[in-house]
């Protein structure tokens, strides 16, 4: 493990695990945007299903612009998002609270695509408590999603799915195929993302969470993995120098037949006692 963290960026690079690929943090955002936009635009018309993160969430109003300037029709595309934060009685949190992912969607993109071109709010899909298999069972109808364009939490977690505990029974296979569902955040998520949402309330920062299942993540045909921030700097090397595991789980795109993290230059260079 040591050597994960102090081998040079040139053994970095030269020994990652997965597809690698450096990229300014700015153009990042344009990519994920043309990205889903040339999805869209390649089934000539016909059904597009893109799994969307809330985080990154630059990438929507880059979207939005390509969208309408282009007049690109959104009728028969289908956004899953990822995943929500819970109240302490397990349900959605209200769509006004600053963190909800629902309200960042509807503020950043939907409200802002001209009418004519949005997609129904029906195809506009988030999981919620209850409702788990129905989810998983839609995405699975639709074919599956074209693409997965996201980030990674500070635990290696993409969506929510949180790492196990290290004494946790749950083996590696069994862990690949979980489903949508609803889970505790871990604390170092808590930690991260109160601090860098809220200012480090961690007091009213939510404690529970759904997300869509690692299942249904790693079957998408194209997955992108963007690291950008300073504090990614750990589990990017981990994802790409160490071994595929549940205990960081955007590792197992090492193992994804189309999978690649994209990170930016200032990651790559940054050493241990600078």
């Amino acid at each position: 493990m040591l050597k994960t963290y102090t081998c040079s960026s040139e053994e970095f690079l030269k020994n990652a695990r997965i597809p690698l690929r450096i990229l300014p943090e700015d153009a990042m955002y344009r990519e994920i945007a043309r990205t889903m936009a040339d999805i869209i635009l390649a089934k000539k018309g016909g059904r597009a299903v893109i799994i969307c993160p809330v985080g990154p969430i630059l990438q929507y109003p880059e979207f939005v612009k390509i969208v309408n300037t282009e007049r690109i029709s959104l009728k028969n595309v289908w956004f899953f998002n990822m995943d929500e934060y819970l109240d302490a009685q397990g349900n959605v949190i209200p769509a006004d609270n600053p963190l909800s992912f629902h309200g960042i969607m509807d503020r950043l993109l939907y409200s802002q695509i001209d009418p004519e071109l949005v997609m129904p709010p029906e195809q506009r899909l988030f999981p919620e408590p209850k409702h788990e298999r129905e989810f998983d069972a839609l995405l699975e109808s639709l074919g599956g999603a074209d693409a997965c364009l996201t980030g990674v939490g500070i635990n290696g977690h993409i969506a929510f799915n949180e790492p196990p505990a290290a004494d946790d029974p749950v083996t590696d296979d069994v862990y690949r195929e979980l489903g949508t569902r609803c889970l505790p955040l871990t604390k170092e998520t808590i930690v991260n993302n109160g601090a860098h949402k809220i200012r480090g309330a961690l007091d009213i920062f939510p404690r529970r969470c759904i997300t869509i299942g690692m299942k249904q993540l790693l079957a998408a045909r194209l997955f992108r993995v963007y690291l950008y921030c300073d504090w990614q700097w750990g589990i990017m090397r981990k994802i790409a120098l160490e071994p595929a595991s549940r205990l960081m789980p955007a590792s197992f795109l090492q193992q994804h037949p189309n999978a690649e993290m994209v990170v930016t230059q200032e990651l790559v260079d940054w050493r241990l006692g600078q």
